[in-house]
C-alpha cells in the first residue's frame, strides 16, 4: 500500500471517538504546557474531588489512575493473592494479559450467544477466585446487561470477592434500562465500578480513568501503581470536563454516535449481515473463520477493523464518510 492509500485510511478499529477534543478541553491541554517542568499531583486531588462531587461518592472511594486499563492491572494486583480471575471468554482482548501480569490466571466462561452468561460465572467462582470481571457494554459484541440480572448475579458471588464492572464505553448506552453501576456499588460491598475519559469524551491520548471501590481497597490499588498515577494534562482535562457545557456537548456527540450506530446496524443487516444489538460505540460481526479474510479486503479497501480471528470483527462507529465507506465495502462482499 502506497503512502497515498496509507493516508486514506479508515481506521475503525480501535473504539475511538470520530470528533475531535472539545473545544474547552483543548484550551486546558494548552494552557497546561507552560508547567511541563512540573511533576503532577500525584494524588490526583483536584479531580478525585471533582469526581466525588460529580457522582456523589466519597472522596476516600475515588482512585485515579492511566485509563480504565491501566487502573485495571493495579487493581486486579491489588486483590491478590488468590490466583484465578473470572471474565467472558470473549470480552476485553486486554483482560488476559492484565490477568497475567497480575501475577494471576484467567477462568474464561463461554458467552451465551454474544452475551455474559452470568449464571456460569458465578459457577465459575471458587476459593481460588481473586476477582471477576465484568464488562457492560461488552466490548467486543456491544451486548449490554440490565439491573435485574447483575443484582442476581451478585447475589450469588461471595460478598469477600471484588466484582469489577467496567463501563468504559457507558456513555454510548441509549438502552433506557440500562443500570448505572454506582447504584450497584452502594447496594453490594464488593463492586468496583470503573470507567475512563478515554472513549466518549475523546481524551485517548492523556490517559486518564478512574475507579470507584470500597475505601478500604483504594490505598491497596494505589501502593501497586506508580509515584505519579496520572499526568498533569490529563488531570485538568478530565477535571475539565465535568463542567455542565462540556457534559451537555458530550450528550450530543455520544447521541450522534448512537444514531450513526443504528445506521450502520441497519445497513448491515439489510446487507444479510448477522450484527447483533449494540449499546457501545460499536458493532460486532460474527463472522467465524472468515474474520481475518474480511479484515485484510477492508484494508485493501482503505478500511481497518478490529479481528479476532475465528470469531468476528469489530467495527468501531467512525464519522458519516467512514460509515458510508464501509457500508459500501461490506455490502460488496455479499
Amino acid at each position: 500500500m502506497t503512502a497515498v492509500d496509507a493516508d486514506r485510511l479508515h481506521d475503525l478499529s480501535m473504539n475511538e471517538t470520530p470528533h475531535p477534543p472539545l473545544p474547552a478541553l483543548r484550551q486546558v491541554v494548552a494552557d497546561g504546557a507552560a508547567l511541563l517542568n512540573r511533576y503532577p499531583d500525584r494524588l490526583a486531588g483536584a479531580l478525585t474531588a471533582g469526581l466525588a462531587r460529580h457522582l456523589g461518592v466519597a472522596p476516600e472511594a475515588v482512585l485515579v489512575g492511566p485509563g480504565s486499563a491501566g487502573l485495571l492491572q493495579h487493581l486486579v494486583q491489588s486483590f491478590g493473592p488468590k490466583p484465578e480471575v473470572v471474565h467472558a471468554a470473549l470480552s476485553f482482548e486486554g483482560y488476559p494479559l492484565i490477568v497475567a501480569n497480575a501475577g494471576a490466571r484467567g477462568v474464561p466462561v463461554p458467552m451465551d450467544g454474544h452475551r455474559h452468561d452470568l449464571r456460569a460465572m458465578a459457577d465459575a467462582v471458587t476459593d481460588a477466585t481473586r476477582c471477576v470481571l465484568v464488562c457492560n457494554p461488552n466490548n467486543p459484541t456491544g451486548s449490554a446487561l440490565g439491573r435485574a440480572e447483575l443484582e442476581e448475579f451478585l447475589g450469588r458471588v461471595p460478598a469477600d470477592v471484588p466484582v469489577v464492572i467496567d463501563e468504559a464505553y457507558r456513555h454510548f448506552a441509549t438502552d433506557p434500562g440500562f443500570p448505572d453501576a454506582l447504584d450497584l456499588y452502594r447496594d453490594h460491598p464488593n463492586v468496583c465500578v470503573l470507567r475512563t475519559f478515554s472513549k466518549a469524551y475523546g481524551l485517548a491520548a492523556l490517559r486518564v480513568g478512574y475507579a470507584v471501590l470500597p475505601a478500604d481497597r483504594v490505598m491497596a490499588a494505589r501502593m501497586t501503581g506508580m509515584v505519579f498515577f496520572a499526568n498533569s494534562l490529563g488531570q485538568a482535562a478530565a477535571l475539565r470536563a465535568l463542567d455542565p457545557d462540556v457534559t451537555e456537548e458530550l450528550a450530543r456527540r455520544c447521541a450522534d454516535v448512537a444514531a450513526q450506530r443504528a445506521r450502520l446496524l441497519a445497513g448491515l443487516r439489510d446487507a444479510g449481515y448477522t450484527a447483533p444489538d449494540s449499546e457501545a460505540n460499536f458493532v460486532w460481526l460474527p463472522l467465524g473463520e472468515g474474520s481475518a479474510a474480511f479484515t485484510a479486503d477492508a484494508r485493501a479497501a482503505g478500511i481497518l477493523v478490529a479481528c479476532l480471528d475465528g470469531r468476528g470483527v469489530r467495527v468501531t462507529v467512525g464519522t458519516a464518510e467512514a460509515n458510508d465507506r464501509f457500508l459500501a465495502f461490506a455490502r460488496s462482499r455479499r
